[in-house]
């Protein structure tokens, strides 16, 4: 079953979303990736204010292609989760509930999203093109120095994702591995 969720998130949706859910995600979403986050933290450290408000809302951590004429934007793809690492704890600490990227993430992050209630979905890699199918508008929010990594404000209907780890720390990469290791282990046992 696919859960259709909407942007901003609120505490409810969260915790019902579960490590391997599938969904669609249809609402405001914010594109960052490290050079943007590390600004943001920045900002957040010298006590200045955002150039856009995270409480409840999800980034996409992902650089778009320049957009195609009568399109709002290129291919856009996730981005390796773990460059964003070193800042999404203090982010998640400010309001940020949900991420977007692909791969694991480090036990920092894990913990901030398990005492702040917040949910990371992966997006499958390799189909950048699809993805931005899903994305209906664009507008650069800051950074425009940063060229595709300048921090944009999409909105995308039904965005297919799948929840990677959710806010009770449950993590499919985890589960993926473990799955995989007692697989083998049976078929192991069942040669002897």
């Amino acid at each position: 079953m696919i859960k259709h969720i909407v942007t901003p998130l609120s505490k409810e949706v969260v915790e019902s979303l579960s490590c391997g859910d599938s969904v669609t995600l249809t609402g405001y979403i914010y594109t960052a990736r490290d050079a943007a986050h590390k600004r943001l933290c920045g900002l957040i450290e010298a006590g200045k204010e955002l150039p856009f408000d995270i409480k409840d809302q999800v980034i996409f951590f992902a650089g778009p292609a320049p957009a195609k004429p009568r399109r709002p934007i290129g291919s856009v793809g996730p981005t390796t989760s773990y460059r964003m690492d070193a800042y999404s704890p203090l982010l998640i600490r400010n309001g940020l509930a949900g991420m977007i990227g692909k791969g694991s993430r480090g036990a920092a992050v894990v913990d901030a999203m398990k005492d702040c209630e917040a949910v990371y979905f992966c997006a499958i890699g390799g189909c950048a093109a699809l993805l931005a199918k899903c994305v209906k508008s664009s507008e650069t929010v800051c950074y425009e120095d940063l060229g595709t990594e300048a921090v944009r404000k999409l909105y995308v209907e039904d965005m297919p994702l799948t929840v990677a780890i959710d806010c009770r720390g449950d993590d499919i990469y985890q589960k993926g591995k473990k799955d995989y290791l007692d697989t083998i282990k049976e078929k192991q046992d069942g040669l002897r």
